[in-house]
């Protein structure tokens, strides 16, 4: 498994990488991983409030589908729409192919740093 060391990690599996006031929100290795071949996104529009520990979409894969939750309370400020029509980058790239950029940040769940998400996986796999 991946785990970039300048990214934060929510329980969740999600990861977030801050771009000045914006974050940048997309799934982890992990996650990526456990949900097998990723077939189809459920994305927020622009403008869709998102609340920390919340939904804001859901992934489907070839095994079930699974809520996409928030780390963060703010607002859509762009989705990635390239993920509508090749879902399957968050298999091949979940680093890269970042889902959502939340802006008007109010709120965040608690992240963990990439050694305390690596242990927390290991911790999940046991």
């Amino acid at each position: 498994m991946n785990y970039p060391t300048n990214l934060q990690y929510s329980k969740s599996h999600e990861w977030v990488m801050m771009d000045g006031d914006v974050a940048v929100v997309g799934i982890s290795d992990f996650a990526q991983d456990a949900l097998g071949d990723v077939v189809f996104i459920n994305l927020p529009e622009v403008g869709d409030d998102t609340t920390a520990g919340e939904p804001f979409g859901d992934v489907e894969s070839v095994k079930a589908v699974s809520d996409l939750i928030s780390p963060l309370s703010g607002t859509v400020r762009e989705i990635n729409e390239e993920l509508l029509d090749t879902p399957e980058l968050l298999n091949s790239n979940p680093y890269g192919a970042w889902i959502i950029k939340i802006e008007n940040i109010s709120d965040s769940e608690e992240m963990l740093s990439a050694s305390d998400y690596e242990a927390f996986c290991q911790s999940e796999e046991a």
